[in-house]
């Protein structure tokens, strides 16, 4: 019994309290073809950026899933990627294509410092996933490259951080508690 209660206690600590989200792009585009992407989409900061959401079939620019997909325009940055989130998140990635020539790469920060980077990418018109490459938390995704109209970005995936309720982590340390106790008087009912 007291095996049982740790493995449910063990569980109840491991147990993800989020699960993934993924930005489709294909809700923005209304009855056209391109649009820009509005300042907190998908409880996301978009407003430093110049992403567009486009919906119409261009080779090499593949959608992933769907129709929608975002890209920049003509003289875009690095510091026209920035998308930034709202709390601190574990990113994990977003499927590219575009042209050949063209490659991308992600640089994440957490409160303005550079805590890692992806890989880099070279693009087809085949979509292809491109791994955030940093599992810990991050406020702020810029994607590097120096070609940044030549591709496009779709199924963007990230895990917003998720606090417990300070009822719900009472009622686990209490549970925790109650295994502790039950352990205790097992060893000394074994003792005697």
């Amino acid at each position: 019994m007291i095996r049982q209660l740790a493995a449910a206690a063990a569980l109840l600590c491991g147990a993800s309290l989020a699960s993934a989200t993924v930005l489709t792009f294909d809700d923005i585009v209304d009855g056209g073809d391109y649009a820009a992407i509005p300042a907190s989409y998908g409880g996301l900061d978009w407003s430093g950026s110049a992403w567009a959401a486009l919906t119409t079939e261009q080779a090499p620019y593949t959608a992933h899933s769907g129709a929608g997909r975002v890209t920049l325009g003509w003289g875009s940055t690095d510091a026209s990627s920035t998308i930034r989130f709202q709390t601190p998140t574990v990113f994990e990635g977003a499927w590219f294509a575009g042209y050949s020539d063209a490659t991308v790469r992600f640089d994440l920060y957490r409160d303005g410092t550079l805590v890692g980077h992806s890989t880099t990418l070279a693009l087809s018109d085949s979509p292809s996933f491109l791994d955030a490459g940093w599992k810990g938390l991050i406020d702020t995704v810029v994607v590097s490259s120096s070609l940044h109209s030549f591709y496009v970005m779709d199924d963007f995936t990230y895990t917003a951080a998720v606090v417990p309720e300070p009822a719900s982590m009472a009622l686990m340390l209490v549970g925790l508690g109650a295994v502790g106790v039950a352990v205790r008087r097992r060893r000394g009912e074994s003792k005697t």
